[in-house]
């Protein structure tokens, strides 16, 4: 199975010229954030594929416009092709403004899941903001989040996607990284990530961790 990530900036390579071979057979779409909303209206209409999103800071205009023909996973657990994709939108507070939390108040939203996430576990984090120490920045709206660090911890999800952090603006910032046993992806622009097909009835991703640590220890 292979997922095509997004976030932040449109890629004008889709946007202007769009053909279906620049999806290189991505199965879903999965949106970290900040894009217009006809943006991905578009995508999910060309592509014909299912297109999957959270909120970034900037997308309060989503209210009024949401992206037709779209799933928000925000604050969410959904399946597709047998992988649980947990969605967490927003980033830190600094101003007034929508889909911004304090650190506590994104704490509290990660433990309204909590039934879920231990019954069946998670194994791709999307989130808008990075993890604190995970390709965050110092300035108070470009930092991390440690209570995403702790859902990596309990539930070694595959992959944790996020955007916030424009890798055109910070050079330095790698694309990828690994945090325990999930790999870290900016998907600033445009990503694509290949994960082996599994069947729907699939061991959970929480247990399945849980079982990983278990025989490490």
């Amino acid at each position: 199975m292979k997922l095509m990530v997004i976030s932040d900036a449109p890629d004008q390579g889709l946007w202007d010229y769009f053909s279906k071979e620049k999806l290189q057979g991505a199965d879903a779409i999965i949106s970290c954030g900040d894009l217009p909303p006809s943006y991905l209206s578009f995508l999910v209409t060309m592509a014909n594929r299912p297109l999957f999103y959270v909120h970034g800071n900037h997308d309060a205009r989503y209210e009024n416009e949401p992206p037709e023909g779209c799933d928000c996973i925000d604050g969410r657990v959904v399946e597709f092709r047998g992988y649980r994709i947990l969605g967490l939108g927003g980033c830190m507070k600094y101003n007034s403004s929508e889909h911004q939390y304090t650190e506590r108040q994104m704490r509290r939203r990660v433990a309204k899941l909590g039934r879920t996430l231990k019954k069946g576990g998670v194994d791709i984090l999307v989130t808008h903001a990075p993890a604190q120490g995970l390709g965050d920045m110092e300035d108070a709206c470009h930092q991390g989040f440690a209570c995403f660090r702790e859902v990596m911890e309990a539930y070694a999800p595959q992959y944790h996607v996020h955007g916030h952090v424009h890798l055109q603006y910070t050079p330095n910032v790698p694309r990828t990284r690994r945090f325990g046993d999930t790999t870290v992806v900016n998907a600033s622009g445009k990503y694509f990530i290949d994960l082996p097909e599994r069947p729907a009835a699939a061991l959970p991703g929480g247990l399945r961790g849980w079982l990983a640590r278990r025989r490490g220890s």
